[in-house]
């Protein structure tokens, strides 16, 4: 019960220092938001590199590095999609002898296109990037929230065992609010957010689930242990990488 007291705090502890970093970066915009999205796609790259056994975890770390610090930072879509089709191909050709060869390439494109549509979704709304943040904390809280307190039938007991339909349920709940919640203060009175919201939060915990059930083929826990009390950078924005290239597409082509 302490261990479990203790490790509560300080999962709280890192989120109220990280919390305020990722909102100001976002906030204050260039060039913050670059380094910040780079520098998390390079730690994403060696976690992926080093949470995936393999040979040649320094060429698969720079390859992905590479590719994702070209989609945030190269204003050109062939650009982004020749270095995407390259780094596939290197990693593709490197790790021809790799048990888990299929996981490695996996890695560039899921870690490129996550991260760089952070960035291609900031060109579209610049800091209001912060509803995007603020519902997917608001699905993991409102997911928390009610599948601790409804419990329930289990949404993938396989692939996630404290996952269940009513937390499903009300993160959905708690992102359209969220959602509806920040455009009504902005002056926009628009249905779809919600509805937007709630499917985004759907989007979210299958993102969740998928990576789950990455690591438990690989049998861990955790990415790593780089932020105390939450694991790795995966562990935190695997729903939010899997649903940013979604509320790309929904900004760029239904909100218009």
């Amino acid at each position: 019960m302490a261990k479990t007291k203790s490790n509560t705090m300080l999962r709280i502890v890192t989120a109220l220092v990280m919390a305020p970093l990722v909102i100001a970066g976002l906030y204050f915009g260039y060039p913050y938001v670059v380094l910040m999205l780079v520098g998390v796609g390079a730690l994403m790259a060696w976690e992926w590199s080093t949470m995936v056994p393999n040979n040649r975890p320094t060429v698969y770390a720079v390859a992905y590095t590479v590719s994702t610090a070209v989609a945030v930072m190269l204003n050109s879509w062939l650009g982004i999609i020749l270095s995407l089709v390259f780094s596939t191909f290197l990693v593709w050709f490197k790790a021809r002898d790799e048990r888990y060869r299929r996981l490695l390439i996996l890695g560039v494109p899921y870690i490129t296109i996550g991260i760089g549509s952070l960035m291609w979704i900031y060109h579209i709304v610049s800091s209001h990037i912060l509803c995007f943040v603020f519902m997917i904390w608001a699905t993991d809280t409102g997911g928390y929230i009610v599948g601790k307190t409804v419990k329930g039938p289990k949404l993938a007991p396989k692939i996630s065992p404290n996952k269940t339909w009513s937390g499903l349920l009300g993160g959905m709940a708690f992102s359209g609010l969220v959602c509806w919640g920040y455009a009504f203060l902005f002056g926009a009175d628009d249905w779809r957010f919600a509805v937007a919201g709630a499917l985004l939060a759907v989007i979210e915990q299958v993102g969740d689930l998928i990576e789950s059930a990455i690591k438990r083929h690989l049998g861990i826990k955790d990415s790593s242990s780089l932020i105390p009390g939450h694991g790795g950078v995966f562990d935190r924005i695997d729903g939010m990488i899997f649903t940013a290239p979604f509320v790309y597409l929904i900004l760029a082509y239904w909100f218009i």
